[in-house]
């Protein structure tokens, strides 16, 4: 079968290296734009255009396919590109984690449609960024969804669904790499049955959005509770990175651990973000949720932190050129 594909992340180049070592003909790829990337800057490359080249196989690179859109030019231009692909025989477009909106006329281009990877269980976490939301919500599995594509925001028709547990230790980053792996063996799966497949709709009920990840959201809220402050560290790993703002500085957290509560005082008055606790493993902070009850008060284990500029370093490390001292206060 030749195919049509679409993507533009690692996690679309895990699914196009499994597509072509499973012996499909790709007749084009389509990708977005080289991004200004690194300290230079410089253009580079997407992960699935570098996939592509090295493997020969044509590449389309357009801002947009809405042919009454801001760039008539570049969409007709990959109007040409897929109807060309579909004339030599692409029956199929396969699309992972591609940026662009695809209009009606793309999806009715290839005669047996447009299958999408998507990472959850659909209908949860439709949109941009399920598998950071789902860490950050605390779900106990997520999965991949290979999916019928409609003019909807992910509410296709579902071919295949497979859950896959998150574990306490998963980051974005560790999760990210499994799902991009069983989206790879998921679609040559759906694909070397797809005459057999029977679509099944989604739920009306569950339904909920993975809005894209903001770097705002990135700064660490003491009013929440431990437990939502060391997801939300491990949901922001790679991207965009968890922040605290200590002595005037702003320190990334790679890792955290929710500490333990039962060793703070009673009737101390604790303020958000306070540090009650260094040593070469840990630094320990306060996290309140309702200054009036002692039981939402609970604590943060930072154990891995990063200063603008530097490198990743465990606590025992970081100290070593940052002064922090209990009674220091981390700030919003």
């Amino acid at each position: 079968m030749k195919l049509i594909f679409a993507g533009t992340p690692e996690f679309a180049r895990t699914a196009l290296e499994s597509l072509i070592a499973a012996g499909y003909e790709i007749a084009l790829v389509l990708t977005q734009p080289d991004r200004p990337a690194g300290r230079g800057m410089k253009l580079q490359a997407s992960p699935v255009k570098q996939c592509a080249i090295e493997h020969h196989i044509p590449v389309c690179q357009v801002t947009s396919l809405r042919l009454d859109g801001k760039y008539p030019e570049e969409a007709n231009m990959g109007q040409a590109a897929i109807q060309q692909a579909v004339a030599s025989g692409a029956q199929v477009m396969v699309v992972a984690a591609y940026g662009l909106i695809l209009p009606q006329w793309v999806l009715d281009a290839p005669p047996m449609g447009c299958l999408n990877i998507h990472a959850s269980l659909l209908p949860r976490w439709r949109g941009a960024a399920p598998i950071h939301r789902a860490i950050e919500a605390g779900d106990a599995n997520t999965g991949i969804t290979i999916m019928q594509m409609d003019a909807g925001l992910d509410t296709g028709d579902m071919l295949f669904k497979v859950s896959l547990p998150i574990s306490e230790a998963d980051t974005t980053a560790t999760l990210h790499d499994k799902l991009a792996h069983l989206g790879g063996e998921l679609i040559v799966k759906a694909l070397a049955e797809l005459p057999l497949l029977k679509p099944e709709k989604q739920a009306i009920e569950g339904v909920t959005y993975a809005h894209k990840i903001e770097k705002a959201e990135a700064q660490i809220d003491w009013s929440q509770n431990a437990e939502a402050i060391v997801r939300r560290v491990r949901a922001f790993n790679p991207f965009p990175g968890a922040v605290i703002n200590l002595n005037n500085e702003a320190i990334k957290v790679w890792r955290a651990k929710v500490g333990n509560g039962s060793l703070l005082q009673q009737g101390l008055a604790y303020k958000k973000g306070q540090i009650v606790s260094v040593s070469s493993e840990y630094i320990a902070c306060i996290a309140i949720e309702n200054i009036a009850n002692m039981e939402a008060i609970s604590v943060v284990n930072l154990l891995e932190l990063q200063r603008a500029g530097g490198k990743r370093m465990p606590v025992a490390d970081f100290l070593r050129g940052f002064e922090i001292k209990v009674g220091d206060v981390c700030h919003s």
